[in-house]
C-alpha cells in the first residue's frame, strides 16, 4: 500500500435509510473495518467518502461488496470515484444555466465500468427528459428530468438501466456537489 493517501466517494446502489442495516453507521463502519481513513457520510442515501492508500479501484469495489455482504448482508453494487474524477466533473459545469428543481431534476448516473452506453439513451427526444451527455472520465450519464410527471424519473431510470445495465448508481446533482465539498474538507 502506498504512504500517500486517496480520497474516495463510494457510491452505494439500493442503499434505503430505512433499512436496519442500511444506517450511515453500519455504513461507515464496515469502511472503518477495511482500514480506510476519515470515512464519513453524505446524507442518508448510501454515499460514503474515505481515504485510503489503495490506487486499484475495482479491487477496492470488490472488497467493499464483499464486506457489505459479508457484515450486513447487503448485495450492494459500489461505485467508486476518486475525487480529482468529480472535481472535474463539477469543473466542467455540465448543467450551465440550469438549477435543480421540479421541471430541471438533474441527475448524474455513475456506471461502473469504462464502456460508454451502446445505445441512444432512452428519453434523448423526449420533452420531459434531456441527456445532457455521457462524461468518459467520470464515466457518468448527465441527465435533466421533468419531475411534473410523478412516474417520470423512476421510468428513466428503468429505461437507463435497460440500456446501461445494473451495475449503475443515480444521484442528483445537489448530492454530487455534496460529496465532492466533503472529500474537500
Amino acid at each position: 500500500m502506498s504512504a500517500v493517501r486517496h480520497r474516495y466517494a463510494a457510491l452505494l446502489r439500493g442503499i434505503a435509510p430505512s433499512g436496519r442495516n442500511m444506517t450511515n453507521d453500519k455504513l461507515r463502519g464496515v469502511f472503518e473495518g477495511l482500514g480506510f481513513e476519515d470515512v464519513a457520510s453524505v446524507l442518508a442515501s448510501g454515499n460514503i467518502v474515505f481515504r485510503s492508500g489503495e490506487t486499484d479501484v475495482p479491487a477496492l469495489e470488490r472488497r467493499v461488496e464483499a464486506a457489505l455482504a459479508s457484515e450486513l448482508g447487503l448485495s450492494s453494487r459500489t461505485i467508486i470515484r476518486g475525487h480529482p474524477e468529480l472535481r472535474a466533473l463539477l469543473d466542467s459545469d455540465p448543467f450551465p444555466g440550469l438549477t435543480h428543481g421540479r421541471g430541471t431534476y438533474l441527475t448524474a448516473t455513475f456506471l461502473k465500468d469504462a464502456t460508454p452506453p451502446t445505445v441512444p439513451v432512452p428519453g434523448q427526444s423526449d420533452a420531459l427528459t434531456q441527456f445532457v451527455r455521457y462524461d468518459p472520465a467520470a464515466r457518468v450519464v448527465l441527465a435533466v428530468i421533468d419531475t411534473s410527471d410523478p412516474g417520470r424519473a423512476s421510468r428513466f431510470m428503468a429505461s437507463l438501466e435497460k440500456a446501461c445495465g445494473r451495475d449503475i448508481t443515480t444521484r442528483s446533482w445537489l448530492t454530487v456537489q455534496r460529496i465532492v465539498r466533503k472529500l474537500e474538507s
